[in-house]
C-alpha cells in the first residue's frame, strides 16, 4: 500500500474539491494520515500523485483540474490484475526505499547524539540490538536511556517526529530522556525533554496520537525565534541544546 497516495485519497474524499498538492500534504500530515521521515513530503505526494495518473491513465485514483491541483477521478475504471500487480509491486519498492533512507537519517542522529554525550562526559554507547532505547549512558554513577528521533526541517519550518507508544510504557533502566535531532541546512539543533516532560506535554495535548492511538506525532515548531511543542502554548526553549538536563 502507498501510504501517499491512500492519505491524498482520505484527504480529497475529505474535502470534496480538487486541491493543490501542498494542501493535500499538509492536511495529511496535520491529521496524523501521513507518517513520513522524508524530508520533502510534498514533492514525494505530488510525485505518486502524478504517477498514479500517467501509469494507469482512466484507472487512475486522481485527475488533474489545474496545474498542480488534483481530485478523484469520477470515472475511476478497474485496472486488469496484471498492470494492477505490477503498481503494487512498484509502490512497495518505494516505500522500502523510504525506510531505508529512514533508517540511514536515525542511525546519523544517533551517532551525533552519542558524540555530543561523550564530548561531555558521559560515558555512552549506541545499542547494538534496538529494543526501544537507542543510546546508554552513565555519568557519576547514574544510569540514563536514551531515545533519539531525527528529522529535517521541512518547508512548513516545523519538524515532524513519530514515537511509539510503547516507548512510553516499557520500564527503561535509569532516567528516561528524548532526545530530537534538528537537522537544519546550516546548524543541527537538539531538543533534550526528560520523559516527565514528554508526559506531561501528552496530558495537555500538545503531542497527539494517532495511528489508533499506537503512535504519538511529536511536531516541533520554529516560531518568532522560540521553539515550541505543536503550537505557541508550548513553549520549550529552555530544553534546546540544554545537555545539562540530563543529570
Amino acid at each position: 500500500m502507498n501510504k501517499f497516495r491512500e492519505a491524498a485519497i482520505t484527504i480529497l474524499t475529505q474535502q470534496g474539491q480538487p486541491m493543490h498538492y501542498k494542501d493535500i500534504t499538509r492536511l495529511a500530515l496535520e491529521q496524523g494520515i501521513l507518517e513520513t521521515d522524508g524530508a520533502t513530503p510534498d514533492a514525494s505526494m505530488n510525485t505518486q500523485i502524478i504517477t498514479d495518473i500517467k501509469k494507469n491513465g482512466t484507472a487512475a485514483s486522481f485527475i488533474k483540474t489545474a496545474p498542480s491541483t488534483y481530485a478523484i477521478n469520477p470515472k475511476q475504471a478497474k485496472p486488469i490484475v496484471a498492470h494492477k500487480q505490477k503498481a503494487k509491486a512498484q509502490e512497495e519498492a518505494e516505500e522500502e526505499k523510504l525506510k531505508i533512507e529512514g533508517s540511514f537519517v536515525g542511525k546519523a542522529g544517533e551517532h551525533l547524539v552519542c558524540s555530543e554525550l561523550l564530548f561531555r562526559g558521559y560515558n555512552a554507547a549506541i545499542m547494538s540490538v534496538d529494543v526501544g532505547i537507542d543510546i546508554t549512558a552513565t555519568k557519576d554513577n547514574k544510569l540514563f536511556s536514551i531515545q533519539v528521533k531525527t528529522a529535517n526541517l521541512n518547508q512548513y519550518n516545523y519538524y515532524n517526529f513519530d514515537v511509539r507508544k510503547v516507548s512510553f510504557e516499557k520500564d527503561y533502566g535509569g532516567n528516561v530522556f528524548y532526545v530530537f535531532v534538528l537537522k537544519g541546512e546550516k546548524q543541527t539543533n537538539f531538543l533534550i525533554l526528560p520523559l516527565v516532560v514528554m508526559e506531561q506535554k501528552l496530558h495537555e495535548k500538545a503531542i497527539l496520537e494517532i495511528n489508533g492511538g499506537k503512535t504519538y506525532r511529536v511536531n516541533i515548531r520554529l516560531r518568532d525565534q522560540g521553539i515550541f511543542l505543536g503550537n505557541k502554548a508550548h513553549e520549550v526553549g529552555f530544553f534546546m541544546n540544554n545537555w545539562a538536563v540530563i543529570k
